[in-house]
């Protein structure tokens, strides 16, 4: 289930936040940010932040296992299969 952007403007800004680090740091595991810097860290927390708002990284809840990620508009399209009406 996806969780729309402006619910979490809803949350506290800690909150949003840990759940952007958490985000990022799994990003550096993966080779796809490489630098975790005080300075580079706000960074890539704004442009976190901007990237959720304009819909290209998604919050899904996961019923499955009940928790919260951060991911790729592509990541998600990949995974869910379009439905023909």
């Amino acid at each position: 289930m996806l969780i729309p952007y402006e619910y979490l403007l809803q949350l506290p800004k800690e909150t949003l936040d840990n759940l952007i680090k958490e985000y990022l740091l799994s990003q550096v595991e993966d080779g796809s940010f490489d630098a975790l810097g005080d300075k580079a860290l706000e960074q890539a927390i704004g442009k976190c932040r901007l990237a959720l708002e304009s819909g290209h990284l998604l919050v899904e809840f996961s019923e499955d296992d009940e928790s919260v990620a951060i991911r790729s508009r592509e990541e998600i399209m990949r995974r869910t299969p379009l439905v023909d009406d």
